[in-house]
Protein backbone atom coordinates (compact mmCIF):
# COMPACT_ATOMS: atom_id res chain seq x y z
CA UNK A 1 0.00 0.00 0.00
CA UNK A 2 3.03 2.26 -0.30
CA UNK A 3 1.47 4.96 -3.10
CA UNK A 4 -1.82 5.18 -0.14
CA UNK A 5 0.71 5.08 3.16
CA UNK A 6 2.70 7.49 1.12
CA UNK A 7 0.14 10.36 -0.26
CA UNK A 8 -1.39 9.97 3.90
CA UNK A 9 2.42 11.10 5.20
CA UNK A 10 2.81 13.58 2.81
CA UNK A 11 -0.45 15.54 4.06
CA UNK A 12 1.01 15.75 7.97
CA UNK A 13 4.67 15.35 7.50
CA UNK A 14 6.12 18.09 10.15
CA UNK A 15 7.25 21.08 8.65
CA UNK A 16 10.90 21.59 9.98
CA UNK A 17 11.53 24.93 11.97
CA UNK A 18 15.30 24.42 12.05
CA UNK A 19 17.86 22.61 13.98
CA UNK A 20 16.48 22.20 17.49
CA UNK A 21 19.33 23.78 20.24
CA UNK A 22 18.78 20.86 22.86
CA UNK A 23 21.77 19.35 23.55
CA UNK A 24 20.36 16.43 25.03
CA UNK A 25 22.59 14.14 27.22
CA UNK A 26 24.37 11.39 24.58
CA UNK A 27 25.83 13.20 22.29
CA UNK A 28 28.55 12.09 20.80
CA UNK A 29 31.89 13.94 21.69
CA UNK A 30 34.13 12.30 19.11
CA UNK A 31 32.23 14.90 16.36
CA UNK A 32 31.86 13.21 12.91
CA UNK A 33 35.95 13.25 11.69
CA UNK A 34 36.62 10.01 10.20
CA UNK A 35 38.65 7.27 11.89
CA UNK A 36 41.81 6.70 10.34
CA UNK A 37 41.33 3.42 8.56
CA UNK A 38 38.78 1.35 7.08
CA UNK A 39 38.68 -0.83 9.72
CA UNK A 40 38.34 1.68 12.27
CA UNK A 41 35.77 3.32 10.23
CA UNK A 42 33.85 0.00 9.98
CA UNK A 43 34.31 -0.62 13.55
CA UNK A 44 32.48 3.27 14.89
CA UNK A 45 29.80 2.52 11.93
CA UNK A 46 29.06 -0.81 13.36
CA UNK A 47 28.66 0.42 17.04
CA UNK A 48 26.43 2.90 15.63
CA UNK A 49 24.36 1.05 14.02
CA UNK A 50 24.18 -1.43 17.23
CA UNK A 51 22.92 1.65 19.04
CA UNK A 52 20.78 2.55 17.35
CA UNK A 53 18.93 -0.77 16.88
CA UNK A 54 18.82 -1.00 20.06
CA UNK A 55 17.35 1.78 20.99
CA UNK A 56 14.59 1.71 17.88
CA UNK A 57 13.52 -1.43 19.29
CA UNK A 58 12.91 -0.05 22.91
CA UNK A 59 11.06 2.74 22.05
CA UNK A 60 9.13 1.21 18.79
CA UNK A 61 8.25 -2.54 20.26
CA UNK A 62 5.91 -3.61 22.88
CA UNK A 63 5.49 -6.73 24.79
CA UNK A 64 5.89 -10.14 23.81
CA UNK A 65 4.30 -9.88 20.80
CA UNK A 66 6.66 -7.59 18.97
CA UNK A 67 3.72 -5.21 18.08
CA UNK A 68 5.24 -1.98 16.25
CA UNK A 69 4.27 1.28 17.02
CA UNK A 70 4.44 3.21 13.66
CA UNK A 71 5.81 6.88 15.48
CA UNK A 72 7.73 7.74 18.85
CA UNK A 73 8.89 11.04 19.30
CA UNK A 74 11.60 11.03 21.54
CA UNK A 75 11.18 14.08 23.29
CA UNK A 76 8.06 13.76 24.60
CA UNK A 77 8.54 9.76 24.95
CA UNK A 78 5.43 8.92 23.28
CA UNK A 79 4.30 6.26 20.81
CA UNK A 80 1.64 6.04 18.53
CA UNK A 81 -1.12 3.89 18.74
CA UNK A 82 -1.01 3.32 14.86
CA UNK A 83 1.04 0.00 14.61
CA UNK A 84 3.14 -0.34 11.04
CA UNK A 85 2.49 -2.38 8.10
CA UNK A 86 4.57 -5.54 7.94
CA UNK A 87 6.58 -3.48 5.53
CA UNK A 88 7.60 -1.40 7.88
CA UNK A 89 7.99 -4.08 10.76
CA UNK A 90 10.09 -5.90 7.92
CA UNK A 91 12.77 -2.90 7.90
CA UNK A 92 13.13 -3.93 11.63
CA UNK A 93 14.26 -7.22 10.49
CA UNK A 94 16.86 -5.68 7.70
CA UNK A 95 18.38 -3.37 10.20
CA UNK A 96 19.22 -6.53 12.49
CA UNK A 97 20.49 -8.88 9.13
CA UNK A 98 22.63 -5.81 8.19
CA UNK A 99 23.99 -5.54 11.61
CA UNK A 100 24.58 -9.22 11.87
CA UNK A 101 26.60 -9.03 8.33
CA UNK A 102 28.59 -5.95 9.66
CA UNK A 103 29.62 -8.54 12.86
CA UNK A 104 30.54 -11.38 10.51
CA UNK A 105 32.53 -8.81 7.88
CA UNK A 106 34.66 -7.22 10.87
CA UNK A 107 35.23 -10.67 12.42
CA UNK A 108 36.42 -12.22 9.14
CA UNK A 109 39.28 -9.38 8.86
CA UNK A 110 39.99 -10.22 12.77
CA UNK A 111 37.90 -7.64 14.68
CA UNK A 112 35.65 -9.89 16.73
CA UNK A 113 34.60 -7.57 19.13
CA UNK A 114 31.00 -6.63 17.87
CA UNK A 115 30.18 -10.57 16.93
CA UNK A 116 31.16 -12.09 20.23
CA UNK A 117 29.43 -9.38 21.90
CA UNK A 118 25.92 -9.04 20.07
CA UNK A 119 25.81 -11.84 17.11
CA UNK A 120 24.05 -14.53 19.46
CA UNK A 121 21.90 -11.92 21.01
CA UNK A 122 20.70 -10.32 17.37
CA UNK A 123 20.19 -13.81 15.99
CA UNK A 124 17.28 -14.20 18.89
CA UNK A 125 15.86 -10.81 18.39
CA UNK A 126 15.90 -11.98 14.63
CA UNK A 127 13.86 -15.23 15.87
CA UNK A 128 11.40 -13.33 17.70
CA UNK A 129 10.77 -10.64 14.96
CA UNK A 130 10.17 -13.44 12.63
CA UNK A 131 7.75 -15.51 14.90
CA UNK A 132 5.61 -12.31 15.65
CA UNK A 133 5.28 -11.39 11.84
CA UNK A 134 2.82 -14.11 11.79
CA UNK A 135 0.18 -11.37 12.92
CA UNK A 136 0.59 -9.97 9.82
CA UNK A 137 0.08 -13.51 8.09
CA UNK A 138 -3.16 -14.55 6.75
CA UNK A 139 -4.94 -17.11 3.89
CA UNK A 140 -6.81 -16.68 0.97
CA UNK A 141 -7.67 -18.42 -2.30
CA UNK A 142 -6.34 -17.03 -5.46
CA UNK A 143 -6.93 -17.75 -9.15
CA UNK A 144 -3.56 -16.30 -11.25
CA UNK A 145 -2.42 -16.97 -15.41
CA UNK A 146 -1.67 -20.80 -14.08
CA UNK A 147 -3.55 -21.72 -11.32
CA UNK A 148 -5.98 -21.09 -8.73
CA UNK A 149 -4.54 -22.26 -4.86
CA UNK A 150 -4.62 -21.60 -1.50
CA UNK A 151 -2.36 -19.22 -0.39
CA UNK A 152 -0.51 -18.22 3.56
CA UNK A 153 1.01 -14.74 2.92
CA UNK A 154 2.02 -11.41 4.74
CA UNK A 155 -1.24 -8.95 5.14
CA UNK A 156 -0.35 -5.26 4.80
CA UNK A 157 -1.95 -4.74 8.18
CA UNK A 158 -1.42 -6.67 11.79
CA UNK A 159 -4.19 -8.46 13.10
CA UNK A 160 -4.72 -9.26 16.54
CA UNK A 161 -4.04 -13.06 16.81
CA UNK A 162 -1.60 -15.28 14.62
CA UNK A 163 -2.37 -16.16 10.87
CA UNK A 164 -5.64 -14.56 11.09
CA UNK A 165 -4.80 -10.81 9.29
CA UNK A 166 -6.82 -10.48 6.11
CA UNK A 167 -4.88 -11.14 2.79
CA UNK A 168 -7.81 -10.59 0.57
CA UNK A 169 -8.04 -8.35 -2.73
CA UNK A 170 -5.78 -5.14 -2.05
CA UNK A 171 -4.85 -6.57 1.52
CA UNK A 172 -1.68 -7.84 0.62
CA UNK A 173 0.80 -6.85 -2.00
CA UNK A 174 3.65 -8.85 -3.58
CA UNK A 175 6.24 -6.42 -3.18
CA UNK A 176 5.47 -6.81 0.77
CA UNK A 177 6.44 -10.30 0.11
CA UNK A 178 9.55 -10.13 -2.05
CA UNK A 179 10.85 -7.37 1.28
CA UNK A 180 10.20 -10.49 3.26
CA UNK A 181 11.79 -12.52 0.84
CA UNK A 182 15.57 -10.99 0.83
CA UNK A 183 15.54 -10.74 4.46
CA UNK A 184 14.22 -13.97 5.25
CA UNK A 185 17.10 -15.39 2.66
CA UNK A 186 20.03 -13.26 4.16
CA UNK A 187 18.63 -14.39 8.04
CA UNK A 188 19.02 -18.46 6.40
CA UNK A 189 22.78 -17.25 5.11
CA UNK A 190 23.41 -15.58 8.73
CA UNK A 191 22.43 -18.60 10.64
CA UNK A 192 22.32 -21.47 8.61
CA UNK A 193 18.41 -21.91 9.77
CA UNK A 194 16.44 -23.94 7.21
CA UNK A 195 12.94 -22.73 8.15
CA UNK A 196 14.01 -19.39 6.94
CA UNK A 197 14.96 -20.85 3.12
CA UNK A 198 11.77 -22.64 3.49
CA UNK A 199 9.80 -19.84 4.07
CA UNK A 200 11.68 -17.72 1.53
CA UNK A 201 10.88 -20.70 -0.80
CA UNK A 202 7.27 -20.43 -0.18
CA UNK A 203 6.92 -17.07 -0.65
CA UNK A 204 8.88 -17.23 -3.86
CA UNK A 205 6.38 -19.20 -5.50
CA UNK A 206 3.83 -16.90 -4.10
CA UNK A 207 5.39 -13.93 -5.94
CA UNK A 208 6.16 -15.62 -8.95
CA UNK A 209 2.88 -16.89 -9.62
CA UNK A 210 2.03 -13.34 -9.82
CA UNK A 211 4.37 -12.87 -13.23
CA UNK A 212 2.35 -11.93 -16.25
CA UNK A 213 3.16 -15.22 -18.32
CA UNK A 214 0.72 -14.66 -20.72
CA UNK A 215 1.97 -14.12 -24.38
CA UNK A 216 1.05 -11.33 -27.04
CA UNK A 217 1.05 -11.28 -30.64
CA UNK A 218 4.46 -12.53 -31.12
CA UNK A 219 4.32 -15.45 -28.53
CA UNK A 220 6.26 -13.51 -25.97
CA UNK A 221 5.13 -13.08 -22.30
CA UNK A 222 3.87 -10.12 -21.41
CA UNK A 223 6.05 -10.65 -18.28
CA UNK A 224 6.10 -8.14 -15.11
CA UNK A 225 4.27 -8.72 -11.53
CA UNK A 226 1.48 -6.59 -10.61
CA UNK A 227 1.58 -4.72 -7.27
CA UNK A 228 -0.50 -7.24 -5.82
CA UNK A 229 -3.54 -9.79 -6.68
CA UNK A 230 -6.22 -7.28 -6.01
CA UNK A 231 -4.11 -4.75 -9.15
CA UNK A 232 -3.43 -4.79 -12.38
CA UNK A 233 -0.96 -1.97 -12.96
CA UNK A 234 2.78 -3.22 -12.68
CA UNK A 235 5.21 -1.58 -10.44
CA UNK A 236 9.14 -1.17 -10.45
CA UNK A 237 8.78 -1.71 -6.56
CA UNK A 238 6.92 -4.92 -7.31
CA UNK A 239 9.68 -5.89 -9.76
CA UNK A 240 13.08 -5.03 -9.12
CA UNK A 241 13.12 -5.82 -5.09
CA UNK A 242 12.38 -9.49 -6.27
CA UNK A 243 16.44 -9.68 -8.65
CA UNK A 244 18.26 -9.69 -5.75
CA UNK A 245 16.87 -12.77 -3.68
CA UNK A 246 15.82 -14.98 -6.96
CA UNK A 247 20.26 -14.89 -7.68
CA UNK A 248 20.70 -15.44 -3.74
CA UNK A 249 18.60 -18.81 -4.53
CA UNK A 250 20.33 -19.93 -7.93
CA UNK A 251 23.33 -19.44 -5.95
CA UNK A 252 22.16 -21.66 -2.88
CA UNK A 253 20.89 -24.46 -5.62
CA UNK A 254 23.59 -24.20 -8.63
CA UNK A 255 24.93 -27.40 -7.85
CA UNK A 256 21.87 -29.12 -6.53
CA UNK A 257 19.60 -31.83 -8.39
CA UNK A 258 16.45 -30.43 -6.35
CA UNK A 259 13.42 -29.73 -8.92
CA UNK A 260 10.70 -27.41 -9.38
CA UNK A 261 7.59 -26.61 -11.03
CA UNK A 262 7.84 -24.21 -14.03
CA UNK A 263 4.32 -23.34 -15.00
CA UNK A 264 3.72 -21.60 -18.24
CA UNK A 265 1.58 -20.72 -20.93
CA UNK A 266 1.85 -22.34 -24.90
CA UNK A 267 0.75 -20.95 -27.82
CA UNK A 268 -3.00 -22.42 -27.63
CA UNK A 269 -2.99 -21.11 -24.25
CA UNK A 270 -3.09 -24.04 -22.68
CA UNK A 271 -1.37 -23.86 -18.88
CA UNK A 272 1.77 -26.38 -18.74
CA UNK A 273 3.90 -27.58 -15.73
CA UNK A 274 7.79 -28.92 -16.28
CA UNK A 275 10.37 -29.96 -13.96
CA UNK A 276 13.04 -27.42 -14.19
CA UNK A 277 16.45 -27.83 -11.87
CA UNK A 278 16.08 -25.07 -9.01
CA UNK A 279 19.24 -23.10 -9.94
CA UNK A 280 18.63 -23.16 -13.18
CA UNK A 281 14.61 -22.16 -12.24
CA UNK A 282 15.28 -18.77 -10.44
CA UNK A 283 18.22 -17.55 -11.85
CA UNK A 284 15.94 -17.58 -15.42
CA UNK A 285 13.20 -15.49 -13.47
CA UNK A 286 16.06 -13.37 -12.05
CA UNK A 287 17.15 -12.66 -16.03
CA UNK A 288 13.65 -12.36 -16.71
CA UNK A 289 12.48 -9.78 -14.06
CA UNK A 290 15.35 -7.82 -14.98
CA UNK A 291 15.19 -7.49 -18.55
CA UNK A 292 11.41 -6.58 -18.52
CA UNK A 293 11.88 -3.43 -15.91
CA UNK A 294 14.80 -2.31 -17.95
CA UNK A 295 12.60 -2.97 -20.96
CA UNK A 296 9.65 -0.96 -19.80
CA UNK A 297 10.27 1.17 -16.68
CA UNK A 298 13.99 3.01 -17.96
CA UNK A 299 13.52 6.77 -18.75
CA UNK A 300 15.13 8.65 -20.88
CA UNK A 301 17.30 10.30 -17.89
CA UNK A 302 18.29 6.66 -16.88
CA UNK A 303 16.26 5.63 -13.80
CA UNK A 304 13.41 3.95 -13.31
CA UNK A 305 9.92 4.99 -13.63
CA UNK A 306 6.98 4.29 -10.61
CA UNK A 307 5.04 2.05 -12.52
CA UNK A 308 2.81 0.96 -16.00
CA UNK A 309 -0.24 2.62 -15.41
CA UNK A 310 -3.61 1.70 -16.40
CA UNK A 311 -6.92 0.30 -16.00
CA UNK A 312 -7.61 -1.38 -12.47
CA UNK A 313 -10.48 -4.02 -13.78
CA UNK A 314 -8.94 -7.95 -13.66
CA UNK A 315 -10.65 -10.06 -15.85
CA UNK A 316 -10.69 -13.88 -15.92
CA UNK A 317 -10.99 -16.11 -19.11
CA UNK A 318 -11.56 -19.87 -19.30
CA UNK A 319 -9.81 -22.66 -20.84
CA UNK A 320 -10.58 -26.17 -21.16
CA UNK A 321 -13.11 -25.34 -18.67
CA UNK A 322 -10.45 -23.78 -16.04
CA UNK A 323 -11.03 -19.92 -14.99
CA UNK A 324 -7.31 -18.14 -15.30
CA UNK A 325 -6.83 -14.59 -15.40
CA UNK A 326 -5.99 -12.55 -18.42
CA UNK A 327 -3.50 -9.64 -18.99
CA UNK A 328 -4.38 -6.52 -18.73
CA UNK A 329 -3.57 -3.71 -21.34
CA UNK A 330 -1.15 -1.06 -20.21
CA UNK A 331 -0.70 2.67 -20.43
CA UNK A 332 2.90 3.05 -20.68
CA UNK A 333 5.37 4.30 -18.02
CA UNK A 334 4.08 6.91 -15.42
CA UNK A 335 4.83 8.20 -11.98
CA UNK A 336 8.15 9.82 -10.30
CA UNK A 337 11.51 8.05 -10.35
CA UNK A 338 11.92 7.04 -6.48
CA UNK A 339 15.11 6.49 -5.45
CA UNK A 340 14.48 2.43 -4.14
CA UNK A 341 13.51 2.00 -7.71
CA UNK A 342 16.76 2.79 -9.31
CA UNK A 343 18.48 0.79 -6.58
CA UNK A 344 17.00 -2.06 -6.41
CA UNK A 345 17.87 -2.65 -10.12
CA UNK A 346 21.61 -1.58 -9.43
CA UNK A 347 21.60 -4.51 -6.54
CA UNK A 348 20.12 -6.57 -9.26
CA UNK A 349 22.53 -5.86 -11.89
CA UNK A 350 25.35 -6.25 -9.41
CA UNK A 351 24.15 -9.77 -8.31
CA UNK A 352 23.19 -11.02 -11.72
CA UNK A 353 27.07 -10.00 -13.06
CA UNK A 354 28.46 -11.76 -10.00
CA UNK A 355 26.66 -14.85 -11.07
CA UNK A 356 27.12 -14.88 -14.44
CA UNK A 357 29.93 -12.92 -15.54
CA UNK A 358 28.53 -10.85 -18.30
CA UNK A 359 29.36 -7.99 -19.07
CA UNK A 360 25.82 -5.80 -19.83
CA UNK A 361 25.58 -6.31 -16.38
CA UNK A 362 28.70 -4.28 -15.46
CA UNK A 363 27.50 -1.15 -18.37
CA UNK A 364 24.05 -1.38 -16.94
CA UNK A 365 25.23 -0.85 -12.95
CA UNK A 366 27.61 2.10 -13.51
CA UNK A 367 25.45 3.85 -15.93
CA UNK A 368 22.44 3.89 -13.75
CA UNK A 369 25.13 4.75 -10.38
CA UNK A 370 26.44 7.60 -12.46
CA UNK A 371 22.71 8.76 -13.05
CA UNK A 372 20.57 8.04 -10.21
CA UNK A 373 23.22 10.13 -8.15
CA UNK A 374 23.08 13.17 -10.98
CA UNK A 375 18.87 12.59 -10.13
CA UNK A 376 18.48 12.40 -6.61
CA UNK A 377 21.74 14.12 -4.93
CA UNK A 378 21.85 17.55 -4.58
CA UNK A 379 25.30 19.19 -3.10
CA UNK A 380 24.95 21.72 -0.71
CA UNK A 381 21.22 22.46 -0.56
CA UNK A 382 20.86 22.34 3.34
CA UNK A 383 24.75 22.22 4.41
CA UNK A 384 27.91 22.88 2.51
CA UNK A 385 29.97 20.03 0.89
CA UNK A 386 26.80 17.79 2.07
CA UNK A 387 24.53 16.13 -0.35
CA UNK A 388 20.82 16.02 0.21
CA UNK A 389 18.20 13.88 -0.45
CA UNK A 390 14.55 14.07 -0.78
CA UNK A 391 12.46 13.12 2.32
CA UNK A 392 9.07 13.52 1.66
CA UNK A 393 6.89 10.33 1.81
CA UNK A 394 8.94 7.42 2.34
CA UNK A 395 12.21 8.07 0.58
CA UNK A 396 14.10 8.38 4.21
CA UNK A 397 13.53 4.09 3.74
CA UNK A 398 13.81 5.04 -0.07
CA UNK A 399 17.14 6.21 -0.18
CA UNK A 400 18.30 3.82 1.90
CA UNK A 401 17.78 1.00 -0.86
CA UNK A 402 19.49 3.10 -3.15
CA UNK A 403 22.15 3.34 -0.80
CA UNK A 404 22.50 -0.70 -0.61
CA UNK A 405 22.50 -0.29 -4.46
CA UNK A 406 25.88 1.25 -4.24
CA UNK A 407 27.31 -0.60 -1.37
CA UNK A 408 26.45 -3.82 -3.79
CA UNK A 409 27.71 -1.94 -6.68
CA UNK A 410 31.09 -1.73 -5.02
CA UNK A 411 32.00 -4.85 -4.92
CA UNK A 412 32.60 -5.09 -8.81
CA UNK A 413 33.12 -1.52 -9.07
CA UNK A 414 33.92 0.78 -6.13
CA UNK A 415 35.48 3.41 -7.87
CA UNK A 416 32.24 4.45 -9.45
CA UNK A 417 30.00 4.76 -6.28
CA UNK A 418 32.71 6.09 -4.11
CA UNK A 419 31.25 9.61 -3.87
CA UNK A 420 27.55 7.99 -3.93
CA UNK A 421 28.57 6.16 -0.65
CA UNK A 422 30.56 8.83 0.81
CA UNK A 423 27.65 11.10 0.74
CA UNK A 424 25.68 8.59 3.02
CA UNK A 425 28.65 8.23 5.42
CA UNK A 426 29.12 12.20 5.79
CA UNK A 427 25.07 12.78 6.67
CA UNK A 428 25.14 10.03 8.82
CA UNK A 429 28.17 11.43 10.55
CA UNK A 430 27.22 14.68 10.73
CA UNK A 431 23.46 14.03 12.33
CA UNK A 432 25.57 11.85 14.57
CA UNK A 433 27.61 14.41 16.00
CA UNK A 434 24.96 17.07 16.02
CA UNK A 435 21.33 16.05 16.32
CA UNK A 436 21.34 12.55 18.51
CA UNK A 437 19.08 12.91 21.04
CA UNK A 438 18.16 10.23 23.79
CA UNK A 439 19.66 7.32 21.05
CA UNK A 440 17.74 8.79 17.55
CA UNK A 441 18.18 10.42 14.65
CA UNK A 442 15.89 13.18 13.00
CA UNK A 443 14.42 12.40 9.83
CA UNK A 444 15.94 15.00 8.46
CA UNK A 445 19.93 14.40 9.11
CA UNK A 446 21.28 17.81 7.60
CA UNK A 447 18.56 20.38 9.65
CA UNK A 448 17.64 17.90 12.66
CA UNK A 449 14.88 18.15 14.91
CA UNK A 450 11.52 20.63 14.98
CA UNK A 451 12.59 23.59 17.50
CA UNK A 452 8.54 22.45 18.54
CA UNK A 453 9.34 19.13 20.48
CA UNK A 454 5.57 18.11 19.95
CA UNK A 455 6.30 17.17 16.42
CA UNK A 456 9.29 15.17 15.98
CA UNK A 457 7.03 11.61 15.41
CA UNK A 458 9.45 9.65 13.76
CA UNK A 459 8.87 6.93 11.28
CA UNK A 460 9.70 3.01 12.75
CA UNK A 461 11.18 2.19 9.56
CA UNK A 462 13.18 5.81 9.30
CA UNK A 463 14.70 4.42 12.63
CA UNK A 464 15.77 1.12 11.52
CA UNK A 465 16.43 2.57 8.18
CA UNK A 466 19.64 4.76 9.42
CA UNK A 467 20.25 1.92 11.45
CA UNK A 468 20.97 -0.12 8.33
CA UNK A 469 22.66 2.45 6.47
CA UNK A 470 25.39 2.48 9.43
CA UNK A 471 25.75 -1.60 9.35
CA UNK A 472 25.86 -2.16 5.21
CA UNK A 473 28.90 1.04 5.45
CA UNK A 474 30.36 -0.71 7.94
CA UNK A 475 30.24 -4.10 6.31
CA UNK A 476 31.36 -1.86 2.71
CA UNK A 477 34.12 -0.53 5.08
CA UNK A 478 35.15 -3.87 6.58
CA UNK A 479 35.31 -5.78 2.85
CA UNK A 480 37.55 -3.27 1.12
CA UNK A 481 40.42 -5.24 1.22
CA UNK A 482 38.73 -8.61 0.02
Amino acid sequence: MKKMLNTLLCTCLFVLAGCSDDKGTDKPDTGDRRPATSQELAHRNLERSIALIDTAVDNYFTGETMSMSRYYNPYTGSKSGELGSIWMYTSAIEAVNAAMHGMSALKSEGDAELYDAHFARYAALLGRLYDNAAYYRGSFTLTSYTQTREWSVYAVNRANGMGSADVTGINNVYDDQQWLVRELLEAYRLTGDSKYLAEAEYLTAYVLDGWDCTLDGSGNEHGGITWGPGYTTKHSCSNGPMISPLVWLHEIYSTSTDEIDHRYIDADGRRLTRKMPKGEYYLMFARKIYDWQKSRLLRADGVYADMLGGSNRIEYETVDGERYRKHTQDDGPVGAAITYNSGTMLSGAADLYRATGQESYLADMRALSKDSFAAFARLGEHVEGHYSFDISGFRVWFDNVLMRGYADVARADAECVATCIDAFQSNLDYAYARHLYKGSLPTNLLVGWNMDKGKNDTEAMFAFAFAAEYAALARHEAEKND
